[in-house]
């Protein structure tokens, strides 16, 4: 009888999900680091991008939408984890793997909001014309429904009909995405390197927005290129693709919800020393500042 499936009656999994992962477990200890990272440092990160974007008074990004959405869905994932892990180390009940599943399945796709945050930045640099006449936040308002609209419909359909049902979709979806934000980022990099081309040096501001495209676009490179492993399940083992591959590949997408607010915070706390320098600098020369 085979013991792999969810609510058989062949006793309890064991912690590294089938039994036949026992000769290559190590895969699950880095998914379980992972995961209590996530609920410990991805959680609080998450919970202070919402509450920055939502105190702003000025200088909101249009971009702003997409991240705070972004945010949200990073950290329900993460408050999921005391969930997924009890019921994967002790309870094995299959009716909490239901909404396990579906916290995976809209974090599968939840790139989605990452490159409509990319090609947000690569309208507003690359054709800057267009974009004028499309900052209103109402259309951005109008393209976030649609994406929670197809993350919500992936999460249910593998909620409901299970991993497999959906593992080509997914594969598609990161395979595109991630050749958008790539091309998106490299573009923007182009532009602003064109832009100094004869020049000494570069614009503070422009060096600024070339140093955060560029870690971006390590992050989309290291978080998503491994998925690239994922179509070609056919031609490894079980034990390889289920117990090492495919584990190995979730955690790392994983780790998104950690860095990505964690990159947002730590560009807002340059900007608000920055801030700060200069309004120092101000007090100092002009008394009534």
């Amino acid at each position: 009888m085979n013991c792999t499936k969810l609510g058989d009656p062949c006793g309890h999994r064991p912690w590294y999900e089938f039994h036949e992962c026992a000769e290559a477990p190590y895969a699950f200890v880095f998914y379980f680091a992972v995961k209590v990272f996530n609920l410990v440092l991805g959680t609080p990160c998450n919970v202070l991008v919402m509450w920055h974007i939502n105190s702003k008074k000025s200088d909101a990004s249009t971009s702003d939408i997409f991240i705070f959405n972004l945010a949200v869905l990073d950290a329900y994932f993460c408050l999921m984890t005391p969930v997924e892990l009890l019921n994967r180390v002790q309870m094995d009940d299959y009716r909490i793997w239901y909404f396990a599943r579906f916290a995976y399945g809209i974090k599968d796709v939840a790139p989605l909001f990452l490159m409509c945050i990319c090609l947000d930045r690569y309208v507003a640099v690359v054709h800057p014309m267009l974009f004028t006449g499309i900052r209103d936040n109402k259309i951005r308002i109008g393209i976030s429904v649609v994406v929670w609209a197809l993350i919500l419909a992936h999460g249910l359909v593998k909620s409901v009909f299970g991993v497999m049902s959906v593992n080509e979709v997914f594969s598609s979806v990161i395979m595109i995405a991630f050749i958008v934000m790539v091309f998106c980022n490299l573009s923007v990099i182009w532009v602003l390197r064109r832009s100094v081309a004869g020049k000494e040096e570069m614009h503070p501001v422009k060096k600024k927005a070339l140093k955060m495209v560029l870690i971006i676009l390590a992050i989309i490179v290291a978080s998503y290129l491994p998925v690239f492993f994922m179509p070609f399940v056919s031609y490894y083992s079980f034990v390889v693709f289920q117990c090492q591959i495919s584990i190995a590949v979730y955690s790392i997408m994983d780790l998104s919800c950690s860095v990505e607010p964690l990159v947002y915070l730590v560009k807002m706390e340059r900007v608000s020393v920055s801030c700060c320098r200069r309004k120092s600098a101000k007090t100092l020369h002009d008394p009534k500042a």
